[in-house]
């Protein structure tokens, strides 16, 4: 068996091979160097779901109060529809959980015991009450999941409830 080593095709193939893989290693390098993404929250009504990243984070920090009221004022464009009667679930990421978290309903306090689980259900009526026009039922409740140890804040998530006509 004879082995014979060419000069021509085969090492541009190998120049090729090792350029490729140098431009990837600079990629990976070059991407953790970059943020990395925030904890996520997660809202679920019967089957449908939405997730979203914080509006607002500091990973190994704080929020002042003032930044964490601002934050929870934030438009969003994660959504989701409760029916009257829908069971809401709201879902953590466990990093969450461990500092524990609270709910803002329109940018203001409204679950302040803190909860440290990674996932909590609430009947969805309960955050639509008193928030219409004239004392009714709100159609639309901006709520915000604030990270809180208790002491410091550390992310906000922002999700709207949108209450389905009716008829």
């Amino acid at each position: 068996m004879t082995h014979t080593i060419s000069r021509g095709k085969g090492s541009r193939t190998i120049r090729t091979a090792v350029a490729i893989g140098a431009a990837s290693l600079g990629l990976v390098a070059l991407s953790a160097c970059g943020e990395k993404p925030t904890p996520r929250a997660t809202v679920t009504v019967g089957s449908d779901s939405v997730s979203t990243e914080a509006a607002c984070y500091e990973d190994n920090g704080k929020i002042s109060q003032e930044r964490v009221l601002s934050c929870a004022e934030e438009d969003t464009d994660t959504s989701i529809s409760v029916d009257q009667g829908d069971l809401l679930r709201i879902g953590v990421d466990p990093e969450i959980a461990e500092d524990g978290w609270v709910l803002f309903l329109n940018g203001q306090p409204a679950v302040t015991d803190r909860i440290t689980k990674t996932y909590r259900s609430f009947s969805g009526d309960a955050f639509f009450q008193n928030g219409g026009e004239q004392g009714g039922e709100a159609r639309s409740v901006h709520l915000s999941i604030v990270e809180y140890d208790g002491g410091d804040y550390r992310g906000v998530w922002n999700f709207e409830l949108e209450r389905e006509s009716e008829g």
